[in-house]
């Protein structure tokens, strides 16, 4: 949620009315018409704070979750960096442990054609806020490939965690570990790759090795 927007307030008094609604009528024009008749809003100062009705609504909710996060999030100064992701992504489902049903009807409703690309925004955005916090400063592809990679580890997780009945989410986590330890394989094949294909720009050598190590990491990771 922006604190920027002059609307903040009726913005989080609709989300609020609308997540004691949304467990009867999903995430609905009639949620948020209900939710917007209970937080005592007119129409037509609802329509100017949430001008694209549930998508926007929903956008609130992702964003609650990620300052919900952030503010739960510790100190990572001695944390390694797997460490640290898998912190913020656990912390992060945490944020929604009262609104589970919530965050699958959400899910749900943004995995509808059409709404995948805010999907894809709201996770990246999701994503983004973890590695800054874990104190990743890249500005270069890696910025996007980190982002773009962590949102579909986040997306995976989540799923296992909306039907977790395990004592303390035992079962999510060994699920985030598996793909966490996927995504570390791939980091360090990745770089291998960049030194191999940094030979086959200067004396064409390193072609049979990047492809060997692509193939070792694909085996790996097929057998997990």
């Amino acid at each position: 949620m922006s604190a920027e927007s002059p609307y903040l307030e009726t913005q989080q008094a609709i989300l609020a009315a609308a997540l004691d609604e949304v467990s009867f009528s999903g995430w609905s024009p009639a949620c948020l018409e209900q939710a917007i008749d209970s937080a005592g809003v007119d129409a037509g100062t609802a329509l100017l704070a949430l001008p694209n009705g549930v998508s926007d609504l929903i956008s609130l909710f992702s964003a609650q979750g990620d300052e919900s996060m952030l503010a739960a999030l510790p100190d990572a100064e001695g944390l390694k960096i797997r460490e640290r992701i898998t912190e913020a992504v656990m912390v992060r489902l945490q944020a929604d442990a009262d609104y589970r049903d919530a965050a699958r009807r959400a899910a749900a409703w943004l995995s509808v054609p059409g709404r995948q690309k805010q999907a894809a925004q709201q996770l990246f955005e999701t994503a983004h806020l973890m590695w800054r916090w874990a104190g990743d400063t890249a500005t270069d592809y890696n910025y996007y490939s980190k982002r773009t990679i962590l949102s579909g580890v986040i997306a995976t997780t989540r799923i296992v965690w909306f039907d977790d009945d395990s004592a303390e989410l035992a079962k999510t986590r060994a699920f985030l570990d598996r793909r966490i330890e996927n995504v570390m394989q791939f980091e360090k094949v990745k770089g291998k790759l960049t030194k191999a294909a940094e030979k086959i720009q200067t004396d064409g050598s390193g072609f049979s090795e990047a492809l060997d190590k692509l193939a070792q990491w694909r085996f790996r990771a097929a057998n997990k």
